[in-house]
């Protein structure tokens, strides 16, 4: 299948970047979110987009005029998704929000249309059934400043035509990505199986009283060589996207430490608005982080 005309559902940190990455790359772009309020606001995240496309790879103002053009945006599912080849969904990581966002999908979307999902922890089996289109759903997963780290795993399910998963690989590597096909589904995908119990650690450390933020990042940084620690990658993830992870967690499993993470992260980030970089402050305060200054590693 050829693929021209790309819907994005969620207008967020990473659904943006992915949006702007696909315009990018010569892809017209469809934005959709569940109001024009926060597509205005999602607009300002594309200027900044375009800045960071020129300082990281040195792009040039008419290529991200260019990509500017080939983006438009609409807070109506329907005409969002009229005469898309491929959709992906990139609404918050909750299940029931991803099912209704399906199952409304469904009836909306040309039979032609490929789903794929951005979700960072959830199965594409989760949701087959609610889209329609078991055989046309598959789970395409990007990391954050997905223009620097360039990951694009593709997860398919025991459902999935191979035929589609294999377009779904060709389109990633079309848009600048590094394809890493995954054989079988697995929770986490390849990266946040590594990721996740990182920051879990790290979160687990904190809240039990056992060191502070910028130590525990500092002890990752100097011990592992790694440009940043854990705490100043949850700022980049994003604290809503962790509370929702460690929430779902501590619901499933009755973890009393994994509830003390979320009422620690709903009392001092969520109910406070610091959700991170896109907020200018989560766990450090932004654009000048305390573990970029020079002395910070002494």
């Amino acid at each position: 299948m050829n693929i021209k005309k790309v819907t994005i559902a969620g207008s967020g940190v990473l659904g943006s970047q992915i949006a702007f990455q696909t315009a990018f790359h010569g892809y017209d772009v469809m934005v959709y979110d569940i109001s024009d309020e926060i597509l205005e606001k999602s607009k300002t995240a594309f200027q900044k987009l375009g800045e960071a496309f020129k300082t990281d790879l040195n792009a040039t103002q008419q290529q991200v005029n260019e990509a500017m053009k080939r983006l438009s945006f609409s807070s109506d599912l329907a005409s969002a998704i009229d005469d898309a080849d491929l959709l992906i969904e990139a609404v918050p990581e909750k299940p029931a929000i991803k099912i209704a966002f399906y199952t409304k999908l469904a009836d909306l979307a040309p039979k032609k249309t490929i789903f794929a999902s951005n979700s960072s922890t959830m199965l594409p089996s989760q949701f087959a059934e609610s889209t329609g289109r078991p055989a046309q759903f598959v789970a395409l997963h990007f990391a954050n400043e997905i223009w620097k780290h360039n990951t694009a795993e593709i997860m398919g399910h025991p459902g999935t035509d191979p035929k589609i998963f294999d377009t779904i690989v060709a389109f990633a590597k079309s848009i600048g990505m590094v394809a890493l096909p995954l054989k079988k589904e697995q929770p986490g995908y390849i990266v946040n199986s590594l990721l996740v119990p990182l920051l879990s650690a790290g979160l687990d450390l904190l809240v039990r009283g056992v060191s502070d933020v910028e130590t525990i990042d500092k002890t990752w940084i100097v011990a592992t060589g790694a440009p940043t620690g854990p705490f100043g990658i949850l700022d980049i993830v994003g604290i809503t996207t962790a509370y929702n992870i460690n929430k779902m967690e501590a619901d499933k499993t009755g973890d009393p430490v994994k509830q003390q993470v979320v009422d620690y992260l709903k009392e001092n980030f969520i109910d406070k608005g610091k959700l991170g970089v896109a907020t200018g402050e989560g766990f450090y305060k932004y654009p000048n982080p305390s573990f970029k200054e020079a002395d910070f590693l002494k």
